[in-house]
């Protein structure tokens, strides 16, 4: 998938409310939640004990909702590029929902719509909404609303 890319505000007002998206799929396998666990420090069983967590409410052990959310750059970058501005940072989550597990060796993939554009004293705030879907899922793995400052030159 080639991403869409925005060079001027007035390319993302006009984008507010459109579709972005999906992106391609990525397989999140026990090797991914292992590493997350180690880099966050949040060995729970149900994550990173397959033994334990084939006897669990799951059947299997299932990705922290963290490293779900954290895929987020991963997929955001397949979906747009913003190409304007000095600098771009990540200002932070406004919401983040986790209707559903994500069990190992799921398929997840991203869809994207900038949802809000506001001035504010740092400069542009550009709110987008990802949904995370699992294939074959009834619910979207996570739903989450970030905030990208669009630092002005």
């Amino acid at each position: 998938m080639t991403a869409r890319v925005f060079a001027s505000l007035e390319e993302l007002e006009s984008a507010l409310d459109q579709p972005l998206g999906p992106g391609d799929w990525l397989v999140v396998d026990q090797e991914r939640i292992d590493a997350f666990a180690d880099a966050t420090g949040d060995h729970q069983w149900i994550h990173v004990d397959p033994e334990r967590a084939a006897a669990g409410p799951f059947g299997r052990t299932i990705a922290h909702g963290y490293l779900t959310l954290s895929l987020i750059p991963h997929f955001g970058r397949q979906l747009f590029r913003l190409d304007l501005g000095q600098a771009r940072i990540n200002y932070g989550v406004d919401k983040a929902r986790f209707p559903s597990p994500v069990p190992v060796g799921s398929r997840l993939r991203a869809q994207a719509v900038f949802a809000g554009l506001r001035q504010t004293a740092a400069g542009p705030a550009l709110t987008t909404r990802y949904t995370i879907e699992i294939d074959g899922g009834r619910k979207p793995a996570c739903v989450a609303d970030t905030i990208t400052l669009v630092l002005q030159g």
